[in-house]
């Protein structure tokens, strides 16, 4: 795509216009293509979002000013990746009233709640997710509808506030059009689908392989946020796949640079393009004590540890890491029953560019616009400097649209306003 045209994000404030720069090239969504993934979050009354669709391409940036929702929109896509992995509704928004929006007025029982949803594209095509979430008087999943070409595949009610069920009907398409039985109210109806429908007839066929298209996109979710106060401490061997906070970065890197040398040694030349000084490795050090520790080797004999190092260099090291690494290495929990080549890791990041000088933002840019291009990883971050992130991806090579998928290699910016 030569030149720029505008693309539009509707918000409560009206309707945001965004400039595309640069180029698309190649397919519309950075090679993903066959493998379930997310193309659009809807934020239809969530916090200060009402009717909100935020596009989403293979690596996507949502930009704005402090205020803006950049941070709420990431905990909704969160929220319907814990809820598709069969979490309950109460461990998924442990403070409910908070996603209401505030001018929303209760009902004549009392009830405020709030609504989001997704479209998941893959085999089957477009698949739509909407789920509406009674937060008062009590916290509840009263209505959740799964849509594939124009057919209501699943539809749930609320019907009896007395009972701790949803009514559900989903589509049959054999003697009987839909099939009607009660679904718990604390859980997403979507991802309990392969427990209830048989798949006998075609229609019920459909309705699980919408599902499973669905629920697959939303797994495979890392939402992290580098803690570097967290980052510089000891810590023990073998303590599992990596924080959310990057906390264990040091043991990570233990296991990481043992499992896969051409890897390790992309990520010792994004650290090195990443931090001031020589670096010819990054290694883990075991102590005495039966903790481990991160190192800089500086390639003159002299290391250096990591907790030395200033917390944007250790926000590039992490985000370098997570971008470079996959399922089994980060805390995720993926579909166990799909093959990892049918599946995408997606990394979800608040403050993409945190700390981060003009140096380390284009190296992290350039990086993230690489390996979503190979189609395996998708990445949605919040950025305050949206042109900081322009510019890294233009000397990256990447390519730039507005609110719209990017081509193959490129950073999509989807801009909101408070």
């Amino acid at each position: 795509m030569a030149g720029s045209s505008a693309s539009s994000v509707s918000s409560d404030s009206g309707v945001v216009s965004v400039p595309a720069q640069g180029r698309r090239v190649g397919g519309a969504d950075g090679g993903c293509t066959g493998r379930p993934h997310l193309t659009e979050l809807r934020l239809s009354a969530f916090a200060r979002h009402q009717r909100v669709a935020l596009p989403l391409g293979a690596f996507t940036v949502l930009a704005g000013p402090s205020g803006s929702g950049k941070t709420t929109a990431l905990r909704a896509y969160e929220a319907l990746a814990r809820l598709g992995a069969g979490a309950e509704v109460g461990e998924v928004f442990p403070d409910p009233v908070a996603c209401v929006p505030e001018r929303a007025r209760p009902d004549a029982q009392r009830r405020r709640g709030f609504r989001i949803g997704c479209t998941a594209d893959g085999p089957e095509g477009q698949v739509r997710l909407d789920v509406a979430v009674q937060a008062e008087p009590e916290l509840r999943i009263v209505g959740e509808r799964l849509s594939a070409g124009g057919i209501v595949l699943l539809e749930t009610a609320l019907r009896d506030p007395s009972r701790r069920c949803v009514q559900a009907a989903w589509h049959t398409a054999g003697q009987s059009p839909v099939t009607r039985a009660p679904l718990p109210d604390d859980r997403l109806g979507t991802a309990l689908l392969p427990l209830r429908v048989a798949g006998k007839t075609e229609g019920q066929r459909r309705v699980l392989a919408a599902a499973e298209q669905m629920v697959v996109a939303l797994r495979s979710v890392f939402a992290c946020d580098p803690r570097p106060d967290r980052m510089r401490g000891h810590v023990p061997v073998g303590s599992g796949r990596l924080l959310r906070g990057c906390d264990n970065l040091a043991d990570v890197l233990w296991r990481t640079r043992a499992e896969c040398a051409r890897r390790h040694a992309q990520l010792v030349g994004a650290v090195r393009a990443g931090c001031a000084g020589a670096v010819a490795d990054v290694v883990a050090e075991v102590l005495g004590d039966g903790t481990v520790r991160g190192v800089l080797d500086r390639g003159d004999g002299v290391r250096t540890e990591l907790a030395r190092l200033g917390d944007g260099e250790l926000r590039h090291l992490a985000l370098s890491l997570v971008l470079l690494t996959g399922p089994g290495v980060l805390e995720v929990d993926p579909v166990g029953e799909v093959p990892a080549a049918m599946q995408t890791l997606s990394v979800v990041v608040d403050g993409f560019d945190r700390g981060l000088d003009p140096v380390q933002r284009g190296e992290l840019v350039g990086l993230a616009a690489r390996m979503c291009e190979r189609g395996h990883i998708r990445v949605v971050g919040a950025v305050s400097d949206v042109a900081g992130v322009v510019e890294g991806a233009g000397s990256a090579g990447a390519s730039v649209s507005g609110a719209g998928p990017a081509g193959a290699g490129g950073v999509t910016v989807v801009h909101l306003e408070p």
